[in-house]
């Protein structure tokens, strides 16, 4: 039998942690941030966070990448900047920073483009498992250990994304029903009932 999914941030937790987060964010950066979210997984996340930074000018822009390639552990951007960052304040938002290669490629990608500032805004930070060193300025929480998570933007083989909660789940049953744990979206949405 394998173990049932269990609630890591609920939509309460992530409502508290996206608005610290914001609060922090708004008081470093009183001239304007822009906001550069990592596609797919920090699209939902970056959402809510810029809707809460409050009182200063808030720009948006995305950075998708590929995924490694075998054999290299390398990545490729898909999509680059839209926004020339030149002398701006911008803030890296990913959904859950792990080794940290991915990230310190992207940090080196987007300081070749000049900006004053570059910072990181992670949710999610497993820093038990990094290689590369890296400053994440604004985190969320610590997830120990190996982890599987799901929802709030992090998925397996495109599921489980719109969760409006994050849950840590046993990969096993996902290699051979990637449906395994559609019950997700009714405990969910009996909580949010209440």
């Amino acid at each position: 039998m394998t173990n049932q999914p269990r609630v890591l941030l609920d939509q309460d937790a992530l409502h508290a942690q996206v608005h610290g987060l914001a609060a922090q964010i708004t008081a470093d950066h009183p001239d304007g941030v822009v906001l550069v979210g990592v596609l797919k997984g920090a699209l939902l996340f970056l959402a809510d966070l810029a809707r809460a930074v409050t009182d200063i000018e808030v720009e948006l822009d995305f950075l998708a990448i590929s995924r490694y390639a075998p054999d290299s552990g390398r990545v490729r951007i898909l999509q680059d900047l839209a926004i020339d960052v030149a002398g701006r304040d911008v803030v890296l938002v990913e959904d859950l920073v792990d080794t940290g290669l991915t990230l310190a490629y992207l940090l080196g990608h987007v300081r070749d483009r000049g900006p004053r500032r570059l910072e990181v805004c992670a949710l999610l930070d497993r820093s038990e498992r990094r290689i590369v060193p890296l400053d994440l300025r604004y985190t969320g929480i610590e997830v120990p250990g190996d982890a599987f998570l799901l929802g709030y933007g992090l998925h397996f083989q495109e599921r489980y994304r719109n969760l409006s909660v994050v849950v840590a789940a046993d990969r096993a049953p996902l290699t051979e029903n990637p449906d395994a744990y559609l019950s997700l979206y009714d405990t969910t949405a009996r909580r949010e009932a209440r």
